[in-house]
């Protein structure tokens, strides 16, 4: 008997109005827990989504479809190994702003603004009130220095050749 996974949110790529009261009615009745939407003839908002396919999505998992029977098996890798390691150790450029001669605000990238998504979520002022019931500090920096980034890359890279292996995919060493 095929088991799907449980949807823990749903997202429509192109705005509510493109949502019926059907279709919200059914997500509703089946508490669907995030319920996330674009913004409509935002073409940015599509960009962002399609930059992290791009950066994150395509290059660790490859371009190959995965069969619905894997979904399971990816969402675990993508959750306990791909979602820690790039939180936690994958270095990130955030900009910095820059007011010019003109005076107008510009976006510079420097060496010294470069850090981890996690640290940069630990810079924000009140980061706390960002974090989910539940969750500390302490216990997310109890995970992030739990590995060096080399063992954690080492282990993403051993994770995702067990898991193309499961699923019988050749895969190249994208990573």
């Amino acid at each position: 008997m095929l088991t799907l996974p449980r949807v823990l949110g749903f997202h429509a790529d192109n705005g509510s109005e493109y949502i019926n009261h059907q279709v919200a009615k059914l997500l509703h009745s089946l508490h669907i827990g995030q319920f996330t939407r674009c913004r409509p003839r935002h073409c940015n908002d599509n960009a962002l989504v399609e930059s992290k396919n791009a950066a994150v999505v395509r290059k660790w998992l490859g371009y190959t479809p995965i069969p619905v029977r894997h979904a399971g098996l990816v969402n675990a890798f993508c959750r306990d190994v791909l979602s820690p390691f790039l939180n936690f150790h994958r270095p990130c450029l955030f900009p910095g702003q820059h007011i010019d001669a003109r005076g107008r605000v510009r976006r510079r990238y420097r060496d010294a603004d470069v850090m981890t998504p996690y640290d940069k979520l630990r810079a924000l002022p009140q980061a706390h009130t960002c974090l989910k019931p539940g969750i500390t500090f302490e216990t997310l920096d109890a995970q992030a220095h739990a590995h060096t980034d080399l063992k954690a890359a080492q282990a993403l890279n051993q994770a995702r050749a067990e898991l193309f292996h499961r699923l019988g995919h050749e895969h190249d060493s994208a990573a």
